[in-house]
């Protein structure tokens, strides 16, 4: 994927569509960040002393897209793909062994099923819950783009710093 194939956002529109084509539109630069890139790129964590890596955050983003969608606004039960290790850490994060192939899989699957579930729901009043919080589509997206952009700007200094290439 390049910076052209990214979805463009719409401008003038209602809000569920303005909201999943910014969200898109994160997904898609995610991809752009990673596009081009071998294993070892994808799993070098290149800006000390951060564990990120591009990979990593495609795992993390998987956990994101997982938990807010399916978890919460679809009431399913899914289990983490990344479990915690024996010491209690998160393992999305640990990519040493991971194979990118099957990481990009699973983000790729879990942001389909996320789709599916905005697609399907009456209105962005939709709500869900974790916990004893409840939480309404509108917000869930909002949330969830928050989380991409925040994770896509450290894919920008990584890619940065692991070959040069920047852009938007």
């Amino acid at each position: 994927m390049n910076e052209e194939q990214r979805t463009p956002p719409v401008l003038v529109g209602d809000e569920r569509a303005t909201l999943t084509s910014v969200l898109q539109g994160q997904r898609d630069t995610l991809m752009v960040k990673c596009a081009g890139l071998t294993p070892e790129q994808l799993r070098r964590k290149a800006v000390p002393p951060s564990g990120l890596s591009l990979l990593g955050l495609v795992r993390h983003l998987a956990e994101v897209e997982r938990g807010w969608f399916r978890n919460v606004l679809g009431g399913e039960d899914v289990p983490i793909h990344f479990p915690r290790n024996a010491a209690g850490e998160r393992t999305e994060f640990h990519v040493e062994d991971a194979d990118p192939a099957e990481s990009f899989g699973i983000w790729e699957d879990a942001c389909a099923r996320s789709r599916a579930i905005v697609e399907a729901a009456e209105s962005l009043d939709v709500k869900g819950r974790h916990g004893d919080q409840e939480y309404s589509l509108h917000y869930v997206l909002a949330h969830v783009i928050e989380e991409y952009a925040r994770h896509n700007g450290h894919a920008d200094l990584l890619r940065e710093a692991i070959d040069g290439v920047t852009g938007e």
